[in-house]
């Protein structure tokens, strides 16, 4: 089972392993949002928020815009589809391994109770 490239996947859950960094892209699904503004709810500096920026533009999860003097941070949506997709693929896995050892359960009550 292969969805998107390894290295990809690897630095998009690295970057998402990080509840700032995940606070972020969360605000970042409402729009574009600046340095500034994404600092603005945490106890951190502009340049802490700037380093989990570069994690996440690294991991390929947001990019930088330019609009005059501001730079605009917006999210990227490939890397967390991929991500996704590999989730879902192992959930329907997960799923169907279930649902068959639900039936063998079933067919073992059934034969006991012979």
């Amino acid at each position: 089972m292969s969805y998107g490239n390894p290295a990809t996947l690897d630095a998009t859950f690295a970057a998402l392993a990080d509840p700032t960094r995940r606070a972020i892209l969360a605000r970042l699904a409402d729009g574009e949002a600046s340095v500034g503004e994404l600092a603005a709810p945490f106890s951190m500096s502009q340049p802490a928020i700037s380093k989990h920026l570069k994690v996440l533009e690294k991991a390929g999860l947001v990019s930088r815009g330019r609009d005059a003097q501001r730079r605009p941070v917006r999210v990227e949506e490939k890397p967390l589809a991929e991500a996704t997709a590999w989730l879902e693929a192992y959930r329907r896995t997960l799923e169907a391994n279930f649902q068959r050892l639900d039936a063998l359960l079933d067919e073992l009550k059934s034969t006991q109770g012979r």
